[in-house]
């Protein structure tokens, strides 16, 4: 079987005489189907002509330009003919890069730091002072010196829970050492 006489970037300008391509540089093969001396498809053309389309949109073919390359797309025999009419232009969408715009530190999500468990416990345990007659002021004094020492090593939140749970303890141990200080005065003076 012989090869034809023309090449790949070689365009057909009507009857049988290839010329060269006038469109600048050598045209880069069609990543199209098949071969390029394969028959072409009505749907090979489509596509191509499709691809013209876009590139006429986007301001890459002049108008002129644009219906003489239809014009051979549709006459086009082969699919080698039709990739060098689409050689020059992007085969699909390009891709437009989103603007990129930082977002002022005023207008960001402020992420707060995690709360020291022990810290919670603190408070716990100084409000159940009340309830408990002070019970529980010697594990919330415990529990918010050792919070607010992890606080600061961390930067954990909560060293307010901390301290509220430091002051109720303190307060219920220090309102039941007087308490039993009255009470040894008093056994003391009555003996």
């Amino acid at each position: 079987m012989a090869q034809p006489s023309w090449q790949p970037w070689q365009a057909w300008q009507g009857g049988n005489v290839p010329q060269r391509w006038q469109g600048g540089s050598a045209p880069q093969p069609w990543s199209g189907p098949g071969t390029p001396a394969m028959l072409a498809s009505h749907a090979d053309r489509e596509r191509a002509v499709d691809v013209l389309r876009a590139g006429y949109a986007e301001g890459r073919l002049e108008q002129p330009e644009f219906e003489k390359r239809v014009t051979r797309a549709y006459a086009a025999r082969t699919v080698g003919e039709l990739a060098l009419l689409v050689a020059d232009l992007p085969q699909g969408p390009m891709p437009q890069p989103a603007p990129v715009t930082p977002v002022p530190r005023t207008f960001l999500a402020v992420s707060r730091p995690q709360t020291n468990a022990k810290a919670v416990g603190s408070a716990v345990c100084g409000v159940l002072c009340l309830v408990t007659f002070g019970l529980t002021g010697i594990p919330a004094v415990v529990l918010g010196h050792a919070a607010r020492a992890e606080i600061r090593r961390s930067g954990e939140g909560g060293d307010t829970l901390a301290l509220t749970g430091l002051v109720l303890g303190w307060l219920s141990t220090a309102g039941w050492a007087v308490l039993l200080m009255l009470m040894l005065v008093a056994v003391a003076v009555s003996a």
